[in-house]
C-alpha cells in the first residue's frame, strides 16, 4: 500500500511539472505570436498612412473607396486622379516595398543562421555589389542580356548578383570549408565588383555615372505591378521551402557538430539555403537597385526581440524587414516632397539609429 501511494505521488508529481512546462512552453510561443500578429497590424497601418502621403494628399475614405473599386468591383464616385495616384503609383510602390524588405530580411536571416556570422547578408556576400557592377554594366557599356536599355539593366543585374552568390554556394559543397571562409570569400567578391564598378563610373559620361549612382542608392520608384508580381512570386514561393528548414537552423545555430548530432545534413541545407536565399536577393534587387542596411539590421531587432528560435524568426524578421523599408521609402516621399530621396539613403538613417539603442539597451550577448 505505501508502494502504491509513492508510485503514485511520483507520478502526480512528474505529470504536474509536465503541465507546467507546458503551460510555460504555451506563454512561450504565445508572446511570439502575438509579436507575429503585432507587426502584421503595424504594417497594415502603415500602408494605409502610406497611402495618403505625398504631393498630392488624400484621405483615407477616398483611399478605402478606390481599394474597395478595384478589389471588390463597387463603383464609388473617387475621381480619376485618385484612382491613378493610389492604383497606379503608391500602391505597386508600396507592395514592392513590402515585397523587398521581407525578401531581404529572409535572406539576411537564412545566411547568418547557415554561415553563423552575425554579419552575414546580401552585401557581406558580395550580392549587392555583383548586381551593382551588372547594371552599371549595361548603362555605361550597353553590355546586357535582353533588349532595351531598361531590361538590360534588370537582367545584367539579376544574373550578376546570382553569378556572385554561385562561388559561394559552390564553395559550401566542398569539404573541409568553414563558414568563415565563405563570409571571407564573399568579402572578397564585394570588393571585386566594387572595383569593377568604380573602373566604368571612371570612364563613363556624366550623364551615365549619374544613373548607376542613382541605381546604387536604391530606388522603388521603377515599381509596377508586373515588376511587383515576379518580385512577390520569388520571395512568397521560396518562403515555405525555409520555413521547412526552422528544426534545422535552430540545430545549426548550436554549432555543427550539435547538428550532425541531430541527424542534419549540414551540407545539403546549407547548400539549398544558400542557393535559395540568393535567388531572393536577385529577385528582389534587380528592379530596385541596392538597398543598404534591411537585410543585416531587421533579422537582428527581431533576434533580439523574441530570440534565434527560426520557426518564429523567420516570418517576425520578413515582417520588420518590410515594415523598416515601407517607413523608409514613406519618409523618402515625404520628407523633401515633391522631391523624392532615393529610399537606400532612408534605410541607414532609420536603422542605424535604432539598431545601436537595441545593442546598447540589450547589454547581454544575443547571438
Amino acid at each position: 500500500m505505501g508502494n502504491g501511494q509513492t508510485i503514485s505521488s511520483a507520478e502526480i508529481s512528474v505529470a504536474g511539472k509536465k503541465a507546467e512546462l507546458l503551460g510555460n512552453y504555451r506563454r512561450h510561443t504565445s508572446r511570439k505570436h502575438h509579436f507575429i500578429l503585432a507587426l502584421l497590424a503595424a504594417l497594415a497601418a502603415a500602408v494605409m498612412f502610406s497611402l495618403g502621403q505625398g504631393s498630392v494628399p488624400l484621405d483615407y475614405q477616398t483611399i478605402a473607396m478606390v481599394l474597395c473599386n478595384k478589389l471588390f468591383g463597387t463603383d464609388y464616385a473617387c475621381g480619376d486622379i485618385a484612382v491613378t495616384v493610389i492604383w497606379e503609383l503608391r500602391l505597386p510602390r508600396i507592395c514592392m516595398g513590402i515585397v523587398v524588405g521581407a525578401g531581404l530580411s529572409l535572406a539576411g536571416v537564412t545566411m547568418q543562421v547557415i554561415l553563423r556570422n552575425p554579419l552575414a547578408s546580401p552585401y557581406t556576400l558580395g550580392m549587392a555589389s555583383a548586381a551593382g557592377f551588372g547594371a552599371a554594366l549595361s548603362l555605361v557599356a550597353g553590355v546586357g542580356l535582353g533588349s532595351g536599355s531598361e531590361i538590360w539593366t534588370i537582367t545584367n543585374a539579376f544574373v550578376f548578383s546570382l553569378l556572385s552568390s554561385l562561388m559561394v554556394v559552390g564553395l559550401s559543397r566542398l569539404r573541409q570549408v568553414s563558414s568563415g571562409t565563405l563570409i571571407l570569400a564573399g568579402i572578397a567578391m564585394m570588393f571585386l565588383f566594387s572595383a569593377l564598378t568604380s573602373l566604368l563610373q571612371y570612364i563613363g559620361s556624366n550623364e551615365e555615372i549619374a544613373a548607376v549612382v542613382f541605381w546604387l542608392m536604391g530606388n522603388l520608384s521603377r515599381a509596377s505591378w508586373p515588376k511587383t508580381a515576379i518580385t512577390a512570386v520569388a520571395v512568397l514561393g521560396i518562403m515555405p521551402v525555409l520555413l521547412r528548414y526552422s528544426w534545422d537552423f535552430n540545430a545549426l545555430a548550436s554549432g555543427d557538430e550539435t547538428a550532425r548530432s541531430f541527424g542534419v545534413n549540414i551540407g545539403r541545407v546549407r547548400f539549398i539555403s544558400l542557393a535559395l536565399s540568393s535567388l531572393v536577393v536577385a529577385a528582389s534587387i534587380c528592379f530596385v537597385g541596392t538597398i543598404a542596411f534591411v537585410g543585416l539590421v531587421a533579422p537582428h531587432i527581431a533576434r533580439m526581440i523574441i530570440g534565434g528560435d527560426h520557426r518564429f524568426l523567420l516570418p517576425a524578421a520578413s515582417l520588420l524587414g518590410a515594415l523598416l523599408l515601407l517607413t523608409a521609402d514613406t519618409a523618402a516621399r515625404t520628407i523633401l516632397s515633391p522631391v523624392v530621396l532615393p529610399v537606400g539613403i532612408l534605410t541607414s538613417f532609420l536603422g542605424v539609429p535604432l539598431f545601436v539603442y537595441l545593442l546598447v539597451k540589450r547589454r547581454r550577448d544575443y547571438w
